[in-house]
């Protein structure tokens, strides 16, 4: 069910756009026609029209095509339920609305967002729902829930670096935001700070500053992020010696932090609850069910404290379904359970299938419970002392392998020590961190929680003294290509089909070998399309502000500065690890910092021209067999003689990615955003 269900919600990414009346009349039509085909393929074979393989083969088909339709419409349903107005240009001026979420930026600079917006002289009709704006200044931030004006500049979520890459205006879709900017005004109270629910986020974020106060810097920063969801306390700098050390997955609440929790609590309350059966006072309640609802209390009282965002809601249910299994006498650990929390997830929130957390976390999940068989008969034969140190060695080098890939093609680089890593710190956040955090909860009720934060401070500061060693190491951090499309899928579904069709040599029936071999098949193509992958000879930034040509060096681009998230994407989607200020050093382009040309294969030239007056200086460059690219409107009479990309050109085509081909430059531009036509 999961995987049909996730393979019609890509289909629908593939062509992402707000599904019509004819769309749902066809998506119907599928699912009629599939519930009637796997309806009567059993009654076909009783009757003896069909013999029953073919029968149970007719049925799992038309079943596959109605989850496959379903995860279509699924996805189509939440694009239109969350639809709202998106900004179609720039603004300026006064902008109210109520405080949301606080957060920090990939640049350090703090982060407002605003829902209830209020735009000067704009409809409430074309007003987006929600903005997000950075601070530059230093100035207090507002509680959550104050309405506050400010005034800043405003613009429509930005569109993708180069064709391909991550198009953040569908992500911004999916969570209501509308526009995205910046401020440098003081920000003004409009009225009072609401209560209800926002008094109890309020109270969150008190809980979280209070953690950073009394441990301390870094260290309290990350354990506030532990226990309340709350990052804005950390530094983009620690942010990068922890991906650098294959750590960050420790600051961002998943179902690490949601399974330590959660299994500290239920082992706690049974050792607890058989105490107080050994002395002697009788319990006729199973006490293992006792304490997996405990321990689910626990965790859903951990969801709300750490803010709610979708990897904890993600782990919450993967949690919530192990317990539930205890409970109901099943077993917690099995692929029927990850089944169920992944379904539970992709009808909660459909869009997640595309994330890198969706992926990575179900990944490993799944890698670990094929692990427990095989481990759990080596284990007995090991010392007991030597089975903690072998359980934490496995689990990291399977979870590690089986989220390595996905991690490199959604972030193009990988942390070669992050095994190390991980062996050194996740005991500590297993015995120390966690199990200080929920004693420090509980005890904070009655004003006692400074020992446990003490505690729960010593293993942050361990954690952090981990990652900056690791990240230090030589050659901690390597640049991956990025993949060309559908590689993902490619791997996704060929290990999903391995894991599903894979059988002892002995008990492989025709269809578990043609499985099987379709599987390798799919992996083997992955590799093949990623490991024979090139990357585009030309990329054009969305607004013309750089342009990037691969060379033998590496990419050289037109500028040392500007357009620099343009440009930092592009390499990193190289795979290479250079800043912008080496990679405008590599050799390639020639003349002034304004006026910049390269050299391209079949005779022709590349121009940037940059800079006040770049419009005008563009009109003599224009000749034929150039490829002219200007950070100002260029107003041309006719036809221009050269390929001509100015910021009015570049509005239709986003980002370009350019071939060299005997007849000429190919284009290929960035994919239009449908959801807001």
């Amino acid at each position: 069910m999961p995987v049909c269900l996730s393979a019609g919600i890509g289909l629908w990414f593939l062509r992402p756009g707000l599904l019509g009346a004819a769309d749902w009349a066809l998506l119907a039509a599928v699912l009629a026609a599939g519930v009637m085909v796997a309806s009567t393929a059993p009654r076909w074979a009783a009757r003896g029209a069909i013999g029953w393989p073919e029968a149970d083969a007719a049925h799992l088909g038309a079943l596959a095509l109605c989850f496959m339709a379903l995860g279509v419409g699924l996805v189509g349903q939440r694009a239109a339920h969350v639809a709202a107005p998106v900004l179609q240009w720039r603004y300026y001026g006064p902008i109210e609305g109520r405080v949301i979420q606080i957060d920090r930026s990939g640049r350090d600079r703090m982060r407002l967002t605003l829902d209830r917006v209020v735009l000067h002289d704009l409809s409430p009709a074309r007003t987006p729902e929600r903005v997000r704006l950075s601070l530059m200044g230093d100035e207090p931030l507002p509680p959550l829930g104050q309405r506050v004006m400010l005034t800043g500049h405003l613009g429509p979520p930005p569109a993708p670096a180069s064709p391909g890459s991550f198009d953040f205006r569908l992500h911004a879709w999916f969570d209501g935001l509308g526009a995205v900017g910046y401020s440098r005004t003081p920000i003004m109270a409009v009225a009072p700070p609401q209560d209800g629910v926002w008094g109890l986020h309020r109270a969150r974020m008190a809980i979280s500053a209070a953690i950073r106060d009394r441990i301390g810097g870094q260290a309290g920063a990350v354990a506030a992020a532990l226990m309340t969801g709350d990052r804005s306390g950390i530094s983009e700098e620690t942010n990068a010696v922890m991906r650098a050390s294959n750590l960050y997955h420790i600051i961002s609440i998943s179902g690490l932090h949601m399974g330590m929790l959660a299994g500290f609590v239920y082992g706690a309350v049974r050792l607890v609850l058989v105490a107080v059966q050994g002395a002697g006072i009788g319990l006729a309640r199973p006490l293992h069910k006792v304490a997996a609802g405990v321990a689910l209390a626990a965790a859903a009282a951990y969801l709300w404290l750490s803010g709610g965002g979708v990897a904890t809601e993600r782990a919450f249910i993967m949690v919530a379904v192990m317990l539930g299994a205890i409970i109901a006498d099943r077993r917690a650990i099995s692929l029927r359970t990850v089944a169920l929390a992944a379904t539970l997830v992709l009808i909660y929130s459909p869009e997640a299938v595309t994330s890198a957390g969706f992926q990575m976390s179900f990944a490993a999940t799944i890698a670990l419970i094929l692990t427990f068989g095989p481990w759990s008969r080596i284990a007995p034969r090991l010392p007991w002392w030597l089975r903690p140190v072998a359980m934490l060695f496995v689990s990291s080098l399977v979870a590690g392998l089986a989220t390595a890939p996905i991690a490199a093609a959604h972030f193009n680089w990988m942390a070669q020590y992050g095994m190390l890593a991980n062996l050194l710190a996740v005991p500590v956040m297993g015995t120390l961190v966690m199990p200080a955090g929920v004693i420090g909860a509980v005890l904070a009720l009655v004003g006692l929680e400074a020992p446990a934060l003490w505690v729960m401070g010593i293993g942050t500061e361990w954690m952090l003294w981990v990652a900056r060693f690791v990240a230090d190491l030589d050659g901690a951090v390597i640049g991956v290509t990025k993949p060309p499309g559908g590689v993902v899928a490619l791997m996704g579904f060929g290990a999903v089909l391995a894991i599903l069709c894979w059988r002892p040599p002995g008990l492989r029936g025709p269809a578990s070998r043609v499985g099987l071999g379709l599987a390798l098949a799919l992996l083997a193509a992955s590799a093949v399309l990623w490991g024979t992958a090139r990357r585009p000879l030309l990329l054009v930034a969305p607004e013309g502000e750089a342009v990037g040509l691969m060379t033998p060096a590496g990419r050289a681009v037109s500028k040392p500065a500007g357009g620099a998230f343009v440009v930092s994407t592009w390499l990193q989607e190289d795979g290479d690890m250079a800043d912008q200020m080496v990679a405008a050093a590599r050799p390639g382009w020639t003349g002034d910092r304004r006026d910049r040309w390269a050299d391209l294969p079949q005779g022709w030239q590349v121009v940037h021209l940059t800079g006040k007056g770049s419009g005008a200086r563009a009109l003599p460059e224009c000749r034929a067999r150039r490829i002219v690219v200007a950070s100002e409107p260029v107003a041309f009479d006719g036809p221009p003689p050269c390929l001509l990309l100015d910021p009015d050109r570049l509005r239709a085509s986003g980002a370009l990615a350019i071939e060299m081909t005997p007849e000429g430059p190919r284009l290929r531009p960035t994919a239009r955003m449908r959801l807001d036509e």
